[in-house]
């Protein structure tokens, strides 16, 4: 909202100056964004004396004068018919830029060089004179700046209102703040009409069909009147504020509704069908022109303005084209109304037009104002129109609301603000901005704790409760005069929250293996999840939907982090950045139909592809392949110490994404940690991936519960460990880890670790046959070991795991 200090001074004198008025009105709850001074565009504009005027040579219309500038004398090749020797006039120098946005450069015109430029008022735009260049008269001073001799000084506030406060969207409701920050008085201007002709009742009528989108409607009929331009003042008046002048009738509406907040808007009497005005929905489909020339499709849910034929304007957002203002109108029905906020809101959306009116109607507009703005404009227009008021006006007004009466407690607001205000004290900061608040006799009275009963005018719509109340105090007695107190910080040391830890220890680990943390929006598209080639009964596709999601990318609650993590690798891959190391942790929200609220799982997600070393002077790069990431997750739950880690296959069913042979599950005992593996090249080609991706997902709710909470520690070993290396022909479906796993069964307590570095397939193995070597690791913690002592200890187990797994030696 921009405001204007000269504005503001028709209402409350402004005392502050420009910035102090900024931050006082910053400290209310109104935040300044900005304080501009309206007139600096006038810096490099000067009064000049024209001394000599002579014919231009080149030029029958053009002359050439010399200008006293004070300090120096300029030549300037003027145009216009009234330049005569001794005139003072503005001179407008090379580099000015004008309201319009043109900028002055030197130039040569028809051969004679003209270094500035006479101007009109108009072109300044400070008048409405455009025949000639603007005689100043002999009082001014040449040299001086225009904006100094003419004494212009005023300021534009930016002011970023909150969507709560639609009274401040107005320069009243401005100078409202403004004269409760100075302590001073509000001045509304005197509403005086002269009624004349035959009754209204016989010139039009309203019926209002859609009284829960219309609580209120009213209207006045101007007659006789004269569309034409408006006087300077209303035409400066809506230029300091940005607003283009169209004629006096737009004119006015528009500057009443910046004045009182409240939104007009004036139809041309005779276009409308039979002289009146219904109010109702549109039709599904319906279509219809606005101001703007543009056709709009709109739903039953929409507001029309019509007449006893069609409609006429979109209720509380813009009229129609068909009854629009033009300079052969000769009477007008002005329209003052009360829309529901939300009824507008909606349609101002479905239709993708935000107006000046639907911006304060969806906020909330004051209803008591709905017939002074009326009888405001119909003045102006009846002065400034030449026209004439019809005796009477129509208010359409079945279901008025009482003032909203709120009980204040003192003691509950000072306990809450930190503050000491008494209630008398409280009272007069209320009046300031015409809160009537009273000690109510009787039961309610308690000198001990005294209660306000506070009645809350019309244009606080946003005021329902107590606690507002409490925040006009806070904000009228000053922020930055509350105390400044400190909070009891209790002496015992609390816990932190064990799953915060648990999730900054994997976010140090997986940043320590080289990883990088990435964070997505929960929100995902619709189809995003289905691209991963889910079953029809995976519950990865029960989405929670969002009820008003800001793109059809972010429409429902995400089931599942790998979407998220792909299109990111996606994005990263096109700019170039083709080795990735990339984690996320978050949540997945899957929907339950026995259940309001969706089952919510945290995920540990990792993606690595490209390269697992880059190509330096002595190395080549090589491509990352399914043990680094195995690796990985290795590394990450080793960290965690987490015992009994194993790998499995994976079924499709859990990670049809995942390549069949170059995937596997993580368990640690019998529960399901997660799954890693080859991303399927024709899942990666729906996410726009075309070099090959390793992923990793760990269920961190599961993980939480194997992480052993206390951690034995045991000495260093004392005796040297002996190292014996076995290598076996088994079958070849035969996982390694099922050796690995006999071995620890057969509880030999010499056998310190088992390590597995070699599986080979093919000639001179037998098909169907594979060779698997494991090194075993023997140690004592009591004596050093003989050769001939492991040895045999060596050949009973190699005897044993070939019994077990039917197993034959390499020849």
């Amino acid at each position: 909202m921009k405001v204007s200090t000269s504005w503001l001074k028709q209402y409350t004198p402004v005392e502050l100056a420009p910035q102090a008025l900024a931050d006082g009105l910053t400290m209310a709850g109104l935040e300044v964004d900005s304080v501009t001074p309206r007139f600096n565009y006038l810096d490099t504009v000067i009064v000049g004396c024209i001394r000599e005027v002579s014919p231009h040579p080149n030029a029958d219309r053009l002359t050439v004068c010399q200008v006293d500038l004070g300090q120096s004398r300029h030549t300037i090749v003027c145009g216009a018919p009234n330049v005569r020797p001794g005139m003072h006039a503005p001179v407008a120098l090379p580099g000015t830029v004008f309201p319009d946005g043109n900028q002055l450069k030197e130039s040569t015109i028809r051969g004679v060089a003209s270094q500035g430029m006479l101007c009109s008022a108009a072109e300044l735009e400070l008048g409405t004179d455009a025949e000639g260049i603007w005689d100043l008269g002999e009082t001014v001073t040449p040299g001086k700046k225009l904006a100094d001799a003419l004494q212009l000084e005023d300021y534009l506030l930016d002011i970023d209102l909150t969507p709560n406060r639609p009274d401040c969207l107005c320069m009243q409701g401005v100078a409202r703040e403004i004269a409760a920050l100075q302590k001073s008085s509000l001045r509304l201007p005197e509403v005086a009409i002269t009624e004349e002709g035959r009754e209204i009742d016989t010139w039009t009528s309203v019926i209002v069909e859609a009284p829960d989108h219309c609580p209120r409607y009213a209207a006045r009929v101007i007659a006789d009147i004269t569309v034409g331009p408006s006087p300077a003042w209303l035409q400066d008046r809506l230029r300091s504020v940005g607003q283009r002048p169209i004629n006096n009738i737009v004119d006015i509406t528009n500057f009443v509704m910046l004045e009182t907040g409240q939104p007009l808007h004036a139809f041309d009497y005779d276009m409308l069908a039979e002289n009146r005005i219904v109010v109702r929905l549109a039709a599904e489909g319906q279509r219809f022109v606005t101001l703007d020339d543009k056709e709009r499709i709109l739903n039953a849910q929409c507001l029309m303005i019509c007449d006893g034929e069609k409609a006429v304007g979109i209720g509380g957002v813009m009229g129609g084209q068909n009854t629009e203002v033009r300079d052969s109108t000769r009477h007008i029905l002005l329209e003052s109304a009360c829309f529901n906020p939300v009824s507008i809101r909606r349609t101002a959306k479905k239709l993708g037009l935000n107006t000046d009116a639907s911006h304060r109607f969806e906020r909330g507009v004051d209803p008591v104002n709905t017939c002074r703005a009326l009888d405001r404009a119909a003045q102006l227009m009846a002065e400034l129109g030449g026209g004439r008021i019809i005796s009477g006006s129509i208010d359409v007004h079945p279901d008025p609301q009482p003032a909203v009466s709120i009980e204040l407690d003192i003691a509950a607001t000072n306990r809450l603000l930190g503050t000491r205000y008494s209630a008398s004290e409280i009272q007069d900061m209320l009046a300031s901005i015409e809160f009537e608040a009273t000690l109510p006799a009787g039961e309610n009275s308690s000198p001990t704790n005294p209660r306000l009963a506070v009645t809350v005018p019309g244009y606080r719509v946003d005021v329902k409760r107590p606690e507002d109340i409490m925040e006009e105090v806070a904000r009228l007695g000053g922020y930055n005069q509350i105390p400044t107190t400190f909070p009891l910080i209790p002496a015992t040391v609390r816990r932190s929250m064990e799953r915060r830890d648990l999730r900054d220890r994997l976010r140090n680990i997986m940043t320590g293996l080289g990883f990088s943390e990435v964070i997505n929006y929960s929100f995902i598209g619709n189809q995003s999840a289905a691209l991963l080639g889910l079953a029809e009964d995976d519950p990865r596709l029960k989405s929670v939907a969002l009820l008003n999601p800001l793109s059809t990318d972010q429409a429902v609650m995400r089931t599942s982090l790998v979407p998220g993590l792909l299109a990111t690798t996606a994005l990263n891959i096109s700019r170039q950045n083709r080795n990735l190391q990339l984690f996320e942790i978050g949540n997945t929200f899957i929907a339950r139909n026995d259940a309001p609220l969706p089952r919510e799982t945290e995920w540990l997600t990792a993606i690595w592809t490209g390269a697992r070393t880059a190509a330096g002077w002595i190395t080549k790069e090589t491509p990352c392949d399914f043990y680094d990431l195995k690796g990985t997750a290795e590394g990450l739950l080793s960290a965690l110490k987490l015992e009994g880690l194993r790998f499995t296959r994976a079924e499709n069913g859990n990670c049809p994404y995942l390549r069949p042979g170059h995937r596997a599950q993580l368990l640690s005992a019998e529960t399901l940690l997660g799954y890693m593996g080859e991303l399927r090249a024709q899942t990666g080609g729906r996410f726009n991936l075309k070099q090959t991706v390793y992923l990793l997902e760990l269920n961190v709710d599961a993980l939480a519960e194997h992480i052993p909470q206390e951690i034995d520690a045991r000495p260093l070993p004392k005796f040297p460990s002996v190292a014996r290396d076995l290598t076996i022909i088994v079958d070849q479906a035969l996982e390694a880890r099922r050796l690995t796993e006999e071995l620890r069964q057969l509880d030999q307590a010499l056998v310190e670790s088992v390590h597995l570095f070699d599986v080979f397939e093919g000639d001179p193995i037998p098909a169907g046959r594979k060779s698997i070597s494991l090194r075993i690791t023997y140690r004592s913690d009591r004596e050093t070991l003989e050769d001939e002592h492991v040895s045999a200890i060596h050949k009973s187990i190699t005897g044993r795991l070939m019994e077990i797994f039917k197993a034959t030696l390499p020849t």
